[in-house]
């Protein structure tokens, strides 16, 4: 990767690109508030059309499929988007790599699928993992077309893309389900949401790939891509042991709870972390000589996914029970607790994104790989032993870990340059004042509430009082919270 100092430092001095960034957080966001609306939909029209066993069934597959798509992505698309500069051959050589590797992972998957039933004692498992193989090379060829719309900071294109491809993917799955094909409807879902994506990617990039060549200067790519990929396939591995775990000792109905509480509760992390990430990598990237001004984004950044996603993890588990029979239906009560749990150890994995950005932004790579594997080797050992007390010991075991590897990785990074300390604090605050707000909503709603109904309307109520009250007596709260509310302004003097 050619390092273009120059050009870095006039960009990074450019009052354009916070004006960039501002308007690239409004489209992303505006775009994942779509994808949530569409998610969120899917969700409880699905679950009241399906069986917990046929969620259970596909994550036994995904659970191990999924470790491909790590492999598929090569850590070539964020090596794109943090590069200073990528000339055309670059770009077109790591379109070629994806895509290859997409190729040789959909063949392998489509191989190895009666070993996958094999392990779980499930049949039906082959024919699905054998459905889901053409994925990886959908996902391949898409890769580059993501990262260059990335790079370029068109949000706005690569939101409507997404949710486009998202919407797709949704009438397909609710269609089989009305015609009781059961799984096969989340397969379907999984298929035409790759193919409606690539589509809209290709079309709406305005780039094709020129043929592969040599002499295109790719090495820092793949070493910075290796890196990565080596540190999200530990991370990977980390964060679907639990499945791996529960599917093969307790079966699919009860993975199939388990995955629901867990997939409820990834809904509103997925649609802010990779957004955020997305706005955020370039820009620090390009603040990366500039400490103030790196540190005010960072921080911002990191505050803004803090009040967004812990408040709403707050309310989800104080109103749990409610929320999940009301919308979901009677039959994923049993996911109540779960969710709750996985829900604290959100919070901190919201915590942790900021350290992520700092690792990648900062092209540390080899750092963020060796904490990546101490830590998760942790996590995982702790899962393994949090198994002998099932899915809520499972669950239990990983909120600790997580919290641990967030409080880890900011000792890890002290001499990063980054403000650690600042990153550290405002976890805590946020986090803590939103979780007595969450307190205050599940001790209303228990005390004065009745049915689900007004115990849900109860516990708004009381959430959103407890707010005010934290905002009025805690004077740091509530310039974080006046802070959030002059996001744009503050962006623009990032």
């Amino acid at each position: 990767m050619t390092t273009g100092n120059v050009s870095a430092a006039a960009t990074a001095a450019s009052p354009a690109l916070s004006r960039l960034a501002a308007r690239g957080a409004l489209l992303t966001m505006s775009g994942q508030a779509c994808k949530l609306l569409l998610q969120f939909g899917g969700i409880v029209v699905l679950a009241r059309l399906l069986a917990p066993g046929d969620y259970g069934l596909l994550a036994m597959v995904t659970a191990i499929v999924g470790i491909g798509e790590v492999l598929r992505d090569f850590g070539l698309s964020s090596a794109s988007v943090q590069a200073r500069s990528v000339s055309a051959a670059q770009r077109s050589n790591l379109f070629w790599i994806n895509s290859a590797i997409g190729l040789l992972l959909a063949l392998a998957v489509f191989a190895a699928a009666p070993a996958i039933a094999a392990f779980y004692g499930q049949p039906a498992l082959q024919p699905i993992a054998q459905a889901l193989a053409p994925t990886f090379l959908l996902n391949g060829l898409a890769t580059q077309f993501r990262a260059q719309l990335n790079r370029d900071l068109r949000f706005g294109r690569l939101a409507a893309a997404e949710v486009g491809g998202q919407a797709c993917g949704l009438v397909a799955g609710i269609t089989l389900a009305l015609r009781g094909h059961g799984y096969w409807a989340l397969v379907a879902q999984q298929l035409g949401q790759a193919a409606a994506t690539l589509l809209l990617l290709a079309v709406t990039s305005g780039w094709r790939p020129g043929l592969p060549s040599r002499g295109a200067g790719m090495g820092g790519f793949l070493r910075y891509g290796g890196n990565l990929m080596s540190t999200q396939l530990v991370v990977y591995l980390s964060r679907n042991i639990d499945t791996l775990l529960i599917g093969q000792r307790f079966g699919a109905d009860l993975l199939g709870l388990y995955n629901r509480a867990s997939q409820l509760l990834m809904l509103p992390l997925n649609q802010i972390n990779a957004p955020a990430t997305s706005i955020a990598l370039p820009v620090l990237s390009r603040l990366h000589d500039d400490a103030g001004r790196y540190g005010r984004f960072l921080l911002h950044g990191q505050a803004v996914m803090l009040h967004v996603t812990v408040a709403i993890f707050a309310f989800a588990g104080a109103q749990a029970e409610p929320l999940i029979v009301l919308v979901l239906g009677p039959q994923w009560a049993p996911a109540v607790p779960i969710f709750r749990i996985l829900a604290v150890g959100g919070a901190f994995q919201v915590a942790a994104q900021a350290s992520y950005w700092v690792f990648l932004s900062k092209g540390l790579t080899g750092s963020n790989l060796r904490f990546t594997l101490v830590s998760r080797v942790l996590l995982i050992a702790g899962i393994v032993f949090g198994a002998r007390w099932g899915t809520l010991g499972v669950a239990t075991a990983g909120a600790v870990g997580v919290a641990l590897a967030w409080l880890g990785g900011l000792v890890w990074l002290r001499h990063s340059g980054a403000p650690v300390g600042a990153m550290g604090r405002n976890a805590l605050r946020v986090m803590l004042a939103y979780g007595l707000c969450g307190l205050a909503s599940a001790a209303a709603s228990l005390r004065w509430g009745g049915s689900l109904v007004e115990r849900l309307a109860v516990g708004t109520a009381a959430l959103a009082a407890a707010f005010v009250l934290v905002v009025a007596v805690w004077p740091a709260f509530r310039r974080s919270v006046a802070d959030i509310l002059r996001s744009r302004s503050l962006l623009r003097a990032a």
